[in-house]
């Protein structure tokens, strides 16, 4: 399993800096001189993969309702942008298609989060591998697939086998570390306000990469890495570069 991991990941494409998990947000990554970016994953009522983080659409567009209950071309009509900014007004939501072609055009590695609406952990896997796969050229390294649902990773070893897994930890279950030994990921993917230097430690000693959300402050961006974090999550990634 061969995967990019720079020490930066704009948080779902530059958050602090473009409306997230959009097209714009993507690019100003790119723009700020970050070279891994992640965005979230979700299905749409008739089973399009698109780059949204939450189970509706009212938090970050000008619509409201459930995305699973929404067509896609009724998520294509919404604005993605204006929530944001004036300057960013017009920007949709991405197909996933569109998002991972923008990443392979601007040279991007990239961490896909598998969000599931309830219930639709292992079919969002599915679906969203499959296309995934299709679209992404062989010969640049694969992207990192993550989830919080153990479903959806467990979907992921079989649709995509030879692609890293993250797994990723809010709060740390107590069978963390059988998890860890079922699901085989690459990386644990950890929320730094949880994690003190004993538990990044406990993480370390399973010999995987530790990864850090969502790390908007230089200062604790060095500390983790004095802990042996290996790469962190940002909103804002330029701030975190310059520590890096």
């Amino acid at each position: 399993m061969s995967f990019s991991l720079p020490k930066v990941i704009g948080h779902r494409g530059a958050a602090g800096h473009a409306p997230e998990n959009t097209l714009a947000g993507i690019r100003k990554s790119a723009e700020l001189g970050v070279r891994m970016v992640e965005f979230d994953v979700k299905l749409t009522g008739d089973g399009v993969p698109v780059v949204i983080h939450d189970d509706t659409v009212d938090r970050t567009t000008d619509g409201t309702g459930p995305v699973r209950d929404m067509t896609f071309d009724r998520i294509r009509s919404l604005d993605a942008g204006i929530r944001f900014g004036r300057e960013f007004e017009g920007e949709r939501v991405p197909s996933l298609d569109e998002a991972l072609r923008l990443c392979v055009e601007l040279d991007l590695a990239i961490n896909i989060e598998i969000k599931p609406c309830p219930g639709r952990e292992a079919e969002t896997a599915e679906v969203a591998l499959t296309r995934a796969r299709a679209l992404w050229p062989a010969e640049r390294p694969a992207p990192l697939i993550s989830s919080f649902a153990l479903e959806s990773l467990r979907q992921a070893m079989e649709t995509a086998p030879d692609w890293p897994r993250g797994y990723l930890i809010w709060e740390r279950p107590d069978d963390w570390r059988d998890n860890v030994a079922r699901l085989r990921p690459a990386t644990l993917n950890v929320c730094h306000e949880k994690e003190t230097p004993r538990t990044i430690a406990d993480y370390r000693e399973t010999g995987l990469p530790v990864l850090a959300y969502t790390v908007n402050e230089a200062p604790r961006a060095r500390t983790l890495y004095g802990l042996g974090v290996a790469a962190v999550f940002s909103d804002r990634p330029d701030e975190i570069l310059a520590v890096a």
